[in-house]
């Protein structure tokens, strides 16, 4: 008998409502900890979470990093040229390691960002420079222009989209979200190896209940030495969650998507009054991810953005209105809001090391 495979099989539902994104921090077992919350036997959750990243319903699982903390980091808009654009995607989403989301965007009415198509987010380095490697980029790819955004906070990271099914729009918690800083930290060289080994995703042999013992042999330590390394990760704030990423962009074996539309939500809100309203957007159980971002004269002066998914475009909207209305409520004025619709897209974790990072470089140095 074949083992269900799909997002919305009752049993697997039950699973991916905590392993998205609801196990929080480095765990020793994270599957125990799946187990234990969704109140599914562990068996079952190794069997179940295997196979459909096997069928590639889940297209990854790993181990997350807050790479604000361990990276320089920015949303990045691209102008290019029509021809160009499929192109440009292509290289970003292939071959460029520190490009990790990777979208083409579009508005319903021209605006003045319109011309901007082609969204990413990219991380570089402690030392490196944002700017350099989007110059490298734009010299590849011929784009016309770039704009970095860098985070100034973050008020909702943790994607969760089965759990998100049928929220009503305006659901939220009771007080708004507190903002996370994104200073980076330092590590040593054998902090940096076993974040090496953890992050990447783990195979489908991999799923099984004490996934981090082959992980220490890459790191060079012993099993005991890589969990005392993690648990310091842990305090330093630079791990995020275990978790187990849907494919939500493109459709199942048998036809079913997770999500179909997903909207970049854009507010300008006066300036000395971004985490107020930060917290305001962020608290809604809808977002995704919610930042403080500035996006200037190009895009409205725009400072608050946010991301919300969901399978019909009214949804999504619905879920906006509910944001505007409570920020009107809450007596925040909004200037400029848009929303910028995703496309094709590509999702990817950031890559972080700098080796990689120097090594990219030497070999595009003159392409």
């Amino acid at each position: 008998m074949s083992v269900p495979t799909e997002h919305d099989d009752p049993l697997n539902a039950q699973i991916l409502s905590v392993s998205e994104d609801l196990v929080a921090g480095f765990q020793e077992k994270p599957f125990h900890v799946i187990a234990q919350q969704s109140d599914v036997p562990l068996e079952t959750v190794l069997t179940r979470i295997r196979a459909m990243l096997e069928a590639g319903v889940i297209r990854r699982v790993r181990q997350t990093l807050l790479a604000t903390k361990l990276a320089h980091g920015a949303l990045v808009a691209w102008r290019v040229s029509p021809k160009k654009l499929n192109d440009a995607f292509e290289f970003m989403a292939k071959h460029d390691p520190f490009s990790g989301h990777v979208v083409l965007r579009t508005t319903d009415t021209e605006v003045s960002g319109s011309g901007y198509r082609l969204w990413t987010t990219l991380k570089v380095p402690q030392g490196a420079s944002l700017e350099e490697h989007g110059n490298v980029l734009k010299r590849i790819v011929g784009a016309e222009e770039f704009l970095l955004m860098p985070a100034k906070g973050l008020f909702a990271l943790g994607v969760g989209h089965v759990r998100r099914k049928g929220l009503e729009p305006g659901a939220k918690v009771n007080e708004p979200a507190e903002m996370m800083t994104t200073a980076t930290v330092s590590l040593d060289e054998e902090e940096w190896r076993v974040l090496i080994a953890m992050k990447d995703e783990l195979k489908p042999e991999e799923i099984i209940e004490n996934p981090w013992k082959d992980r220490a042999e890459i790191a060079g330590v012993s099993l005991e030495r890589f969990l005392e390394v993690a648990l310091i990760l842990n305090q330093k704030k630079v791990i995020g969650r275990f978790s187990t990423f849907l494919e939500h962009v493109k459709p199942s074996q048998t036809g079913k998507r997770v999500t179909r539309f997903n909207g970049l939500f854009h507010w300008a809100v006066p300036k000395g009054r971004e985490i107020e309203a930060g917290g305001e957007v962020g608290r809604h159980h809808c977002m995704t991810h919610a930042y403080w971002r500035e996006g200037g004269p190009e895009f409205g002066n725009v400072n608050i953005m946010g991301v919300v998914h969901g399978s019909e475009k009214e949804t999504v909207l619905s879920h906006k209105a509910a944001i505007d209305q409570h920020l009107k409520e809450t007596g925040i004025p909004v200037s400029y809001t848009n929303v910028f619709w995703g496309g094709r897209s590509e999702i990817k974790p950031s890559e972080i090391s700098p080796q990689i990072y120097h090594e990219w470089h030497r070999a595009h140095a003159s392409s």
